[in-house]
């Protein structure tokens, strides 16, 4: 998720504040949270999957 903020920070804000004529950083929204959702129908079938998805 670092990754995702510092790009957010790098490129991103400075772009908003472009577009939308924004006076100062702090008016550019903010990410609050970011959900992943990973699908994992046929790993319920195969264990040997499971365990490649869930290493723990």
């Amino acid at each position: 998720m670092a990754r995702l903020r510092e790009f957010y920070k790098e490129t991103v804000v400075p772009e908003l504040v472009k577009q939308f004529g924004y006076k100062s950083v702090m008016e550019v929204p903010r990410i609050e949270k970011i959900t992943l959702n990973m699908g994992v129908g046929e790993a319920v079938a195969d264990k040997k999957l499971w365990n490649m998805l869930f290493p723990i």
